[in-house]
């Protein structure tokens, strides 16, 4: 590293001491993912955020250096939403990798701002709730029985997967919600093969479920013959 090369912070390399102030990392984490959710990454600032909480920018400094570290907590506050990993087990592997594909679609659709934000945190900086939810997939892969070394590559395409189609589909979503019209009108007026009938929820839910049961037929065919006992998910 060069003389005037900054090095890289993580806030999760720093000691959490509590503050005997009013204002606590907590609420500035949880105000930090309300400010996200309400105005997107753009409008997050530590003076806008310092504004929300009617703190001084002082009161935020003893907690985070600058706003990188908001976006760190933020993500892996969102990550704690979702469930526990399941237990390891060969012959319901695929069940469980499918409930937390599922749960991390849900989780990014809830915050759109988060997919865009997930290559900017990288691995260096994933936080105690994210560390989880990534063990539990390796454990998966592991008790599956895949290959020595390509667990976490498994688990790698499955979340690449999964934030890609989910960050297109937020941003699909905020358009109608900017729209100021139902999905269905929108649809109707700028898709000359939209059926009045069809759902574009459930639309959405096939695609995605069609999706996943292809990266998990593709990951299922590394496996060696009857190690892959899992029930596969419903899809078309």
């Amino acid at each position: 590293m060069s003389a005037d090369a900054k090095p890289i912070t993580s806030v999760w390399t720093r000691p959490h001491r509590p503050q005997r102030e009013k204002l606590t990392r907590e609420q500035i984490v949880t105000a930090t993912v309300e400010l996200l959710d309400a105005e997107g990454a753009e409008a997050l600032s530590m003076r806008r955020l310092g504004t929300c909480l009617k703190a001084g920018a002082t009161s935020l400094y003893r907690h985070v250096a600058n706003r990188d570290e908001l976006i760190q907590l933020a993500v892996d506050d969102v990550f704690g939403e979702m469930g526990p990993p399941s237990a390891a087990t060969r012959g319901t592997w695929r069940t469980a990798v499918t409930r937390a594909a599922v749960d991390l679609r849900a989780m990014v659709l809830r915050h759109p701002w988060v997919g865009p934000e997930l290559g900017q945190v990288g691995l260096l900086h994933v936080g105690p709730n994210a560390v989880r939810m990534t063990s539990g997939l390796l454990a998966q892969f592991e008790a599956a029985g895949f290959p020595a070394g390509e667990e976490d590559m498994a688990a790698g395409a499955l979340m690449s997967y999964v934030v890609g189609i989910a960050t297109s589909e937020a941003a699909y979503l905020s358009l109608i919600d900017r729209s100021g019209v139902p999905e269905r009108a929108w649809l109707s007026d700028h898709s000359p093969d939209f059926g009045e009938e069809t759902d574009p929820r459930q639309v959405r839910e096939d695609r995605f479920a069609y999706g996943l049961d292809r990266i998990l037929d593709g990951l299922a065919s590394r496996l060696a013959p009857g190690d892959d006992r899992g029930p596969r998910p419903t899809g078309r």
